[in-house]
């Protein structure tokens, strides 16, 4: 099987060889499929289930995770970063078994797993800035506990959002940086000063910026804008046209700079579900027709359910940004965040695909992960 088309970045023609669903050569030609794109392939830092898949939910398993993960293939994400939430200390011990227990039992699903996102629980529990995670199991940070945690991960744990105004907060944000992790503030009612102090302390990121707040807010200050304003801070979006009107992801694109901008899915297992009534973190959510979902009920949302390449192209709509810019925020951004150079671009990690764009749409051909041909639209799903 050959492929050919252009890459994205440099526009240079090159030819796949594919045998044995493994890439053998990839090389440079004089012509080439004009319809064909070549991409790095995306990365998800912020994936709390996809298809039917949750992994903060009891009964998760590590066959869960890898069909999880394989699913992801299928829409063409390539990499990502399994989000364990806010849950009691046994249930995120059995989510981060499972996750682990996964990579250590497929090769693939290992070199497509970045490191684990823990969301929660040291997080603010107040109506709003804490979304849908469960108020019970929410919590001061402690540090003995989380290093529990990161034993069980055998030091996966990558990412680690949390509130800044919490008690102990500043100094266990000192503690995770020294440690190698990125802290990203989210879920938080923090003051300006709080903001400041965790930046200080290392904190680099803020998680989904915009959401994970109060329905109502005063005007200015706010902890919105005290973290868009913050250069230190880079800024995961969900640019899935609920978690921020177009307007609004158009304006914090332009704000953050493409520089400092992630496009994130926070997919939850609804992600590729039919409309209905749900379960999530022990909450009851409905999956509208337009793709929101939302705590039944409420006008808080939990949760996207789309696919990061939804996020590509409304970036592409929205913000006005070319496809490049687009594509670069969901590939070579968070590859940077992370640190993860070395692992992404150790093998062929790539997806083609067709842009149409009158409709700002991705037609996937194919997803290639750990240089092996993982999805194919000939491929039966």
């Amino acid at each position: 099987m050959k492929f050919s088309g252009h890459t994205l970045f440099n526009n240079t023609p090159v030819e796949i060889t594919i045998a044995d669903n493994r890439v053998q050569s990839i090389r440079e030609v004089t012509a080439a499929d004009t319809n064909i794109l070549i991409a790095p392939a995306p990365i998800d830092i912020q994936v709390n289930g996809f298809a039917g898949f949750d992994l903060n939910v009891a009964t998760v398993t590590p066959e869960d995770v890898r069909a999880m993960v394989r699913a992801l293939w299928r829409v063409g994400t390539g990499f990502l970063c399994p989000t364990v939430v806010t849950g009691s200390f046994g249930g995120i011990c059995n989510a981060f078994r499972a996750i682990v227990e996964a990579c250590k039992t497929d090769a693939l699903v290992a070199h497509a797993v970045l490191g684990i996102h823990l969301e929660g629980p040291y997080i603010s529990a107040e109506d709003g800035p804490r979304g849908a995670h469960p108020l019970e199991h929410v919590r001061d940070p402690d540090w003995d506990e989380f290093q529990q945690w990161q034993d069980i991960t055998e030091g996966k744990i990558a990412i680690v959002t949390l509130a800044p105004e919490k008690k102990g907060a500043i100094p266990f944000i000192e503690k995770l940086v020294a440690n190698g992790i990125v802290v990203a503030l989210g879920h938080t009612n923090a003051s300006a000063d709080d903001i400041q102090a965790a930046i200080d302390a290392g904190a680099k990121l803020s998680t989904h910026l915009g959401n994970g707040a109060h329905a109502r807010i005063q005007r200015h200050p706010n902890y919105i804008w005290e973290q868009l304003g913050a250069d230190e801070l880079w800024a995961s979006l969900i640019v899935d046209g609920h978690h921020l009107p177009p307007s609004v992801a158009k304006s914090m694109i332009r704000a953050k700079t493409l520089d400092r901008c992630i496009l994130v899915s926070d997919a939850v297992a609804l992600a590729g579900m039919e409309p209905g009534t749900y379960q999530f973190a022990g909450k009851s959510v409905e999956l509208t027709e337009e793709r929101c979902v939302r705590l039944v009920g409420t006008e808080y949302l939990a949760g996207s359910a789309i696919e990061l390449a939804r996020g590509i192209e409304n970036s592409v709509r929205f913000a006005g940004i070319s496809l490049k810019e687009a594509v670069s925020l969901a590939t070579r951004q968070p590859m940077h965040l992370l640190d993860a150079k070395a692992q992404v671009e150790s093998e062929t990690n790539l997806i083609l695909f067709e842009w149409n764009a009158g409709k700002y749409k991705i037609n996937l051909i194919a997803t290639i992960v750990g240089s092996e041909l993982v999805y194919h639209t000939e491929t039966p799903q």
